[in-house]
């Protein structure tokens, strides 16, 4: 369970895309926000008004008679500078003051840096003590000069901020409570892609039809357009494939049985051994070709039938088993191969009746086929809840389990195989349970011997 839910965070989706998008757009503009206030504040004169500098050498010049009092009422006025940066503000950022009278330091804030050099009155500067800027303001009347200092580097001014949380703080706080939102909009804004995807999805692997939804937003029309002449040209180019393959088995029909009907007259006239010998393997080949040619004409007859859409009918599968096993009793005569059947009555299936049949004859052919002298094949039908089973059991060499997957594939054979064969048996088997809506599985067969499958079809 832990696997499968990292496997699900980890893997890329465009939601999450979107909405990293967002966050990251979000968090560059809160960027560029406090970097314009940087900017801004680092060129800002002072916090200080002037009419607050007036009222420092007013004490100053007032108080200079008693310089116990003015050391107290200038501590005052230091105090009340700080505490409008210390209540929800930044400490770092309050501003000191130096206030000389007739050329004498008669205060010095305690934060305030030793060394400064005021560039005259009423001039606003930037000086560096120890790698640290300060902007400064002094204001000169009569004997008394009052300097202001305050942090004067954007860098020194972001550090200070930071330190309190003024920048990740709010970004911390709203990313969030934005995720939500976020995560809604774009869930909304690509209601059209899961429509889409939702009808390709539902879409079988015959269904080549132009997709039905017509989105009207410009980005997605066009993927829609491009998924549709893609699945044009694939219809067109499974077409003349069908076409090729129809066309080349019926002309091939021809030719076999002219070669068949040739053979047998040699045959008859045949007076040696080895003539018949070669004879017979002529038929033998001419047999398996015609084998075929067969079944490549019933593989096309049911992807045409697959393509075509053609609705189905009910089709009674235990009637439609007797009389097949009918048919093929004689190959299985030949053989020395029992038939036996055990079918629940009144099963009905929808479906066209000729693909049925070609289901049928392939699973029993081969069950005859690979079944040794004095063996058995049992075909059973019954039903299970909506669905009729259908059993085909043989006591041959059966099927190694990695390769069960495969022999549903045109044309392959398992290794080491005996019995001649095209590789289209299952492959066409598989097709017309596709087409009918049912799946099929191989299993071992009763005991562990042989192979049994099992087709699943529902019921009308």
């Amino acid at each position: 369970m832990m696997r499968r839910w990292w496997d699900v965070v980890r893997r890329p989706t465009l939601v999450r895309r979107l909405m990293m998008a967002q966050m990251l757009m979000l968090s560059v503009l809160w960027s560029m926000a406090v970097a314009f206030v940087l900017i801004e504040g680092a060129d800002e004169a002072s916090n200080v008004s002037r009419g607050t500098l007036h009222a420092i050498v007013s004490v100053t010049d007032n108080l200079a008679g008693h310089p116990q009092r003015q050391q107290q009422s200038l501590r005052a006025i230091d105090d009340a500078l700080r505490e409008e940066f210390e209540e929800g503000q930044v400490p770092e950022l309050a501003p000191r003051m130096l206030v000389w009278h007739d050329g004498q330091l008669v205060y010095r804030s305690p934060a305030a840096p030793d060394g400064i050099r005021s560039a005259g009155p009423a001039e606003r500067e930037i000086v560096y003590i120890k790698g640290h800027a300060w902007r400064t303001r002094t204001l000169v009347e009569g004997g008394t000069r009052v300097t202001v200092l305050e942090t004067g580097g954007a860098w020194q001014f972001f550090v200070s901020i930071n330190s309190r949380g003024y920048y990740l703080l709010p970004l911390l706080i709203s990313l969030p409570f934005l995720l939500l939102p976020a995560w809604l909009s774009i869930r909304l804004a690509m209601r059209p892609w899961r429509k889409v995807a939702q009808e390709v999805a539902a879409r079988g692997p015959r269904d080549l039809r132009p997709l039905a939804f017509k989105p009207p937003h410009g980005e997605l029309a066009a993927l829609v357009d491009n998924i549709n002449a893609l699945l044009q040209r694939v219809d067109a180019s499974a077409a003349r494939e069908r076409s090729f393959i129809a066309d080349a088995t019926h002309e091939l029909r021809t030719p076999l049985a002219a070669m068949r009907i040739n053979v047998e007259a040699l045959q008859v006239q045949a007076r040696e051994p080895r003539q018949q010998e070669l004879l017979d393997g002529i038929l033998n080949s001419n047999n398996r070709a015609a084998r075929l040619v067969g079944q490549l004409l019933r593989l096309t007859r049911s992807e045409v039938q697959a393509g075509a859409g053609e609705q189905p009918t009910p089709q009674a599968l235990d009637m439609l088993l007797q009389d097949r096993l009918a048919a093929l009793a004689c190959l299985a005569q030949a053989g020395g191969v029992e038939l036996e059947l055990h079918a629940v009555a009144s099963l009905c299936v929808p479906g066209q009746r000729e693909s049925l049949v070609s289901l049928i004859d392939n699973l029993v052919e081969n069950a005859i086929k690979y079944s040794p002298r004095g063996a058995s094949v049992t075909v059973s039908l019954h039903a299970q809840g909506r669905h009729a089973v259908l059993h085909v059991a043989d006591q041959g060499p059966g099927i190694a389990p990695d390769l069960q997957a495969r022999v549903f594939d045109r044309f392959f054979r398992a290794p080491q195989q005996a019995q001649a064969g095209s590789g289209l048996g299952l492959s066409i088997v598989a097709s017309v349970v596709a087409q009918h809506g049912g799946t099929i599985a191989l299993h071992r067969g009763n005991g562990g011997q042989g192979l049994l499958v099992e087709v699943c079809l529902p019921l009308a």
